[in-house]
């Protein structure tokens, strides 16, 4: 690599960290119900992920006893 390139590399890293800096003063720590509503929230989007696989799978091993 060339001077040109390992200082492009090194100006994207260090405006990374500097974003990374902004956005860790800017956070707070979530409220009891706040956090409840994303654990709740999450447990959903967990529970339908897991159905819709249950599902997919099911599906094709209906497919592979018909067909197979």
């Amino acid at each position: 690599m060339n001077e040109n390139t390992n200082r492009g590399i090194k100006t994207k890293i260090g405006s990374f960290f500097i974003q990374c800096k902004r956005v860790w003063h800017i956070l707070k720590k979530p409220t009891g119900e706040e956090f409840k509503s994303i654990a709740k929230v999450s447990l959903i989007g967990i529970l339908i992920l897991g159905a819709l696989g249950f599902i997919i799978s099911d599906v094709i091993a209906f497919i592979g006893k018909v067909f197979g």
